[in-house]
């Protein structure tokens, strides 16, 4: 039982065996006869790992002596982890030749792919482990076999940089492949910036064409501007893509004409050659010429083309146009949400930073930036263009949820996306109180926030829109005063719209039940609570009630208890406390209403 016993998710034999502990090893194996199958959960490079057997722990440490010991004793050598990994893999992933040969020399299989679909031969590309990789081609490894998302080991070669190794792929036959985004190692090394990786490539006539070299050149450039800054370095990949164009081999390849859009400042690609030379005195067309065209070689549905875009936003926020910054997020949370599927984290990630600005430039209005800029007010319209947004993605997702198993239902991602359109809702409500807010103003946001109300979608917990609002652990803001859970502000708009406070959530607890979690309990929105209709003294699946909960804090002091003790209430108690029998007695929907009490 010791032996076997679990410490932080990991045995005796595993913490042994990925520490190097050889002796302790030993011990535990030939005096206890530890289980040399039995899997744990182990940190690597701050990751953890689960279900990492013995022999897995071993040869990702790089110990040797305690992989001899485990096979020696009978350890299966491809025995994996939850994800699939097998001991080998672990081993090629951190450069130990000498632990993968000896696997392999005893039965390991090379060509044993994770869950992702990558094998031992891309990971050792990926990492640059030039001697592992020249071994597992000694041992015929499959070198154009593809990953689930399409890549191939030449495409992690040319992400990482690694020249040589690539070479050697390329002796070995590795062909210029596609992957699920379309892209080719080619043009994966351009997007990463590998300068040296495009230069040898497109000087191999059979691996790419003319047009390949073309967009590879072009792509570079774009990535010299965005990733680089080095616009001399961008503008001579640019002639030179430029000249292949219309004075290489065959005849003249025009420019596939694009469509204007407004977040790229209504940006053309430049056709003409001599035009070129015109973007160093106007070092602004010249980003906007990059994103136009990476949008065009790569396409909206990869993932680089929104994150440059959200990146390019981010300068122009970080330099006090605003307005520059919030039409180019807009432009790739569009593009997310055409080509990613819903509740993606890149969608998140760009509703969270919209939450971010906003209220960044409600708190710091009027303030100067460290560039002089004055801090703009916020648009109403902007903050309602992406709650919309918002609430479209938190629809959808639910409706996406709700078409998979129990199983393979995960409430985590929906339940983000609803915590951040509560902030954007939140953010609403405080523009409520600005002077400047009409009569037209405060029926557009109530209206917003009755879409999000009337789909009635819990969360994680079985959570509602008013238990979040009023739940201190949801803050993701709090060094901005104007995103504070739980919110007053919030919950009374969301009540005004129509929602219950009385539903509870998996645990029986209502909002007024999270609002006592707080600690101390905000008194403003047990308020709000209470005057929207909630139930001072609906118990929880603890049996606790309000005042229960409040722990040091007196619930007269908070609220006027007397005054929202209502006498169906007052009766529903008696009968409860004193066990009276109403089922059958009562009508039947005054049963739950009594069950509650």
């Amino acid at each position: 039982m010791l032996v076997a016993a679990k410490t932080a998710g990991a045995t005796p034999l595993v913490i042994a065996c990925r520490n190097g502990h050889y002796d302790v090893a030993e011990y535990l194996i030939e005096k206890c006869h530890a289980d040399l199958e039995l899997p744990g959960s182990v940190m690597f490079d701050g990751e953890t790992i689960e279900g990492a057997p013995p022999l897995w722990c071993a040869a990702a440490a790089g110990h040797l002596d305690i992989v001899k010991l485990l096979v020696a004793h009978g350890a299966k050598v491809n025995t994996t982890t939850r994800t699939n990994s097998t001991p080998l893999r672990a081993a090629c992933f951190d450069g130990h030749l000498d632990i993968v040969k000896y696997l392999v020399q005893h039965g390991a299989d090379i060509e044993v792919a994770n869950r992702h679909g990558h094998t031992c031969l891309m990971i050792a590309c990926y990492k640059g482990h030039i001697r592992i990789a020249r071994y597992l081609l000694g041992l015929t490894a499959s070198v154009n076999r593809k990953s689930v998302k399409g890549n191939t080991a030449l495409h992690d070669c040319a992400e990482s940089g690694s020249l040589e190794i690539l070479k050697l792929l390329i002796e070995h036959g590795a062909t210029m492949d596609v992957d699920s985004y379309g892209m080719t190692p080619l043009l994966a090394a351009a997007v990463t910036g590998h300068n040296h990786i495009v230069e040898y490539l497109i000087k191999i006539p059979h691996l790419v064409s003319r047009r390949e070299r073309i967009d590879a050149l072009e792509l570079l450039g774009a990535t010299c501007v965005d990733k680089k800054r080095d616009m001399i370095g961008a503008l001579d990949l640019w002639k030179r893509a430029m000249q292949d164009r219309y004075h290489g081999d065959g005849p003249p390849i025009p420019k596939q004409r694009t469509r204007k859009v407004p977040a790229y400042d209504y940006a053309v690609e430049i056709a003409e050659p001599d035009r070129l030379d015109d973007l160093l005195a106007d070092p602004d067309e010249m980003r906007m010429q990059a994103l136009v065209m990476r949008e065009r070689i790569l396409g909206p549905a990869h993932p680089d083309t929104s994150y440059y875009v959200r990146y390019r936003g981010a300068v122009y926020a970080d330099a006090g146009k605003f307005n520059r910054c919030i039409e180019l997020w807009n432009y790739a949370l569009d593009m997310q949400q055409c080509m990613l599927g819903r509740l993606n984290p890149m969608t998140q990630s760009s509703l969270f930073s919209f939450t971010e600005l906003f209220s960044f430039m409600m708190g710091e209005e009027g303030k100067q930036t460290s560039r002089g800029r004055v801090v703009p007010s916020v648009e109403v319209t902007d903050i309602l263009t992406v709650f919309n947004k918002a609430v479209e993605e938190v629809e959808q997702g639910s409706l996406t949820l709700e078409r998979l198993s129990n199983v393979e239902r995960d409430m985590n991602y929906l339940t983000r996306v609803m915590v951040i359109t509560l902030h954007l809702a939140c953010l609403l409500t405080r523009l409520l109180d600005h002077h400047t807010s009409t009569e037209e103003i405060t029926k557009e946001i109530h209206g917003a926030i009755y879409k999000l109300v009337k789909l009635k979608i819990r969360a994680k917990s079985g959570r509602t829109m008013l238990h979040l609002a009023c739940c201190k652990d949801v803050a993701i803001l709090g060094r901005y005063p104007a995103c504070q859970f739980p919110s007053p502000h919030l919950a009374e708009v969301l009540l005004r719209v129509g929602a219950d406070p009385n539903l509870p959530d998996d645990d029986g607890n209502t909002a007024l039940h999270l609002a006592a979690h707080a600690r101390p309990c905000p008194a403003a929105v047990a308020q709000a609570l209470l005057d929207g209709g909630a139930h001072l003294d609906l118990v929880n699946a603890d049996g606790a009630t309000f005042a229960d909960l409040l722990k040091g804090q007196k619930a007269h002091e908070l609220v006027n208890s007397a005054k929202y003790t209502g006498l169906s209430c007052a009766a529903a108690r008696v009968i409860r406390q004193f066990k009276i029998p109403y089922k059958g007695v009562v009508p039947k929907k005054l049963e739950s209403f009594i069950a509650c009490h």
